[in-house]
């Protein structure tokens, strides 16, 4: 058994994220399990880029009100409690609302190159006003 007390809080990169979002890494995939997760946490409008999960992703919301977006424009608004499952390969963001901070747990199970998420473009200022504003 491994105890771990603490795990360090780090700034989302950039280059993935739009606006403050906090990590804190739960489990990395090292051979042979392959489970990647982490605590994420978004300020108001603060949100993921687009992306997609070789093997999908599940996340759990453990506090606030977010929202999750597919490319067909399906949104989903996502509170404390509930859990999204992302199927394999479906490009969708997330995030909180302008509003509200919201936390998640984001797990996904890696593929042999690694947590097999690959990253796209910045979901735009006027596609998450969209989904904020969309009927949920």
């Amino acid at each position: 058994m491994e105890h771990i007390t603490s795990t360090p809080t780090v700034k989302a990169p950039v280059e993935r994220f739009t606006g403050d979002v906090y990590l804190n890494p739960i489990e990395a995939p090292t051979e042979p399990a392959r489970l990647a997760s982490a605590l994420v946490r978004f300020t108001p409008g603060a949100r993921t880029s687009w992306h997609s999960h070789a093997n999908g992703q599940t996340l759990y919301v453990t506090d606030g009100v977010g929202l999750v977006g597919t490319r067909d424009g399906n949104v989903a608004r996502i509170s404390a409690g509930q859990i999204v499952k992302c199927p394999a390969g479906e490009e969708h963001w997330h995030g909180a609302t302008d509003t509200t901070l919201m936390a998640h747990i984001a797990m996904v199970v890696g593929n042999s190159d690694g947590d097999g998420t690959t990253w796209l473009e910045p979901v735009t200022d006027d596609q998450y006003a969209q989904a904020v504003n969309s009927k949920h």
